[in-house]
């Protein structure tokens, strides 16, 4: 039995496959093998410094010092060595003072070596909170080291990035998610397509947890999942509705198109902000004068920007449509297609 099984058949059938395949150990895990060793030499020479991970979700760092905790402690050590915070829920000042306090400034009596606090998404802390805590890892470095995690380094407040080590979790590439995916649909007997996969890949964008709930969410609503099936149990347009949909902006008057937009966004309850990002995607795949282009591309991406504002789907829908009147009214007659 290998060390995947061994970790997978310890855990409850009820879990979510994020949690049910979690990795256990620092060799399970599946990429940043420059980090993992380094923390690994770390670990072996007891040299284990204060650490700061920063990077987009769902790339493995909680799961990264979860591994690291495991292998530093048995099993009997980790309740009274190991204090994991998310500071999202409680990030002010007072879990600084209190808890986190608390935590580092006790000994315990029949356990050797440093506790390790562990705080996740830092980010939300507030700066308050931040510069109390910076007094606490200096006083208490010989009892703890801290593992702060957070997804924007830019929010930490730099005292707090030059008393850790830093490391970057970058998005996980393609090539390393899929053999853990494919682990996950052999142990869960998934029926998943070719097509299938890559709709797992484009959709996931390097973020491994986000490919694995997607994945559990289609082979719950749908025996097969393949591209169609996948899209749609995460709500985002199929290609052949974005295909239809261009094609509409560029032949249709103003009116048909709208009203066949408006009609596809209703039944398939899309977002204009979905479609506007499928759309920017397909039009660099279309021929069309560079002066036509450009211009299209700087209208949707103030479209894009009102959206993100909260303005009306309904407006920019329409300015949307009117972008493409304008970019057609530029092409050369004996080039139209």
């Amino acid at each position: 039995m290998t060390n995947d099984n061994k970790s997978k058949n310890t855990k409850g059938p009820n879990l979510p496959w994020v949690e049910k395949y979690r990795p256990a150990k620092l060799d399970d895990l599946i990429s940043h093998e420059d980090i993992i060793s380094t923390i690994n030499r770390f670990i072996k020479e007891d040299q284990l410094p204060h650490l700061l991970f920063n990077g987009p979700p769902g790339t493995g760092k909680t799961s990264t010092i979860l591994a690291s905790a495991k292998q530093l402690y048995s099993p009997s050590q980790l309740n009274s060595m190991v204090l994991e915070l998310n500071t999202s829920d409680d990030r002010g000042i007072g879990i600084v003072r209190g808890q986190i306090l608390s935590f580092a400034s006790t000994k315990t009596i029949f356990n050797k070596g440093f506790k390790l606090i562990i705080l996740d998404e830092a980010d939300a802390m507030t700066n308050d909170a931040q510069n109390s805590l910076r007094r606490i890892i200096e006083k208490f470095t010989e009892n703890v080291r801290f593992c702060i995690i957070c997804n924007y380094l830019s929010k930490i407040i730099p005292a707090l990035q030059s008393r850790c080590t830093r490391f970057r979790f970058a998005p996980l590439t393609p090539e390393q998610i899929l053999p853990r995916l494919e682990y996950v649909i052999k142990e869960e007997n998934v029926n998943v397509t070719e097509d299938g996969r890559r709709a797992l890949m484009t959709l996931a964008q390097g973020d491994m947890r986000k490919a694995l709930n997607i994945l559990q969410s289609a082979s719950m609503a749908y025996k097969e999942v393949n591209e169609d099936n996948v899209y749609t149990c995460v709500g985002h347009p199929l290609k052949n509705d974005i295909a239809n949909i261009v094609k509409w902006l560029l032949n249709e008057d103003f009116s048909i198109a709208y009203k066949k937009i408006q009609d596809l966004k209703t039944a398939k309850g899309l977002a204009l902000q979905d479609i506007l990002s499928e759309v920017h995607l397909f039009v660099h795949r279309i021929e069309l004068p560079s002066v036509a282009l450009i211009g299209l591309i700087v209208k949707m991406a103030d479209i894009e920007q009102r959206l993100a504002s909260g303005t009306n789907e309904s407006i920019q829908l329409s300015g949307l449509i009117s972008a493409f009147v304008t970019a057609r009214d530029l092409v050369p007659v004996d080039s139209e297609t």
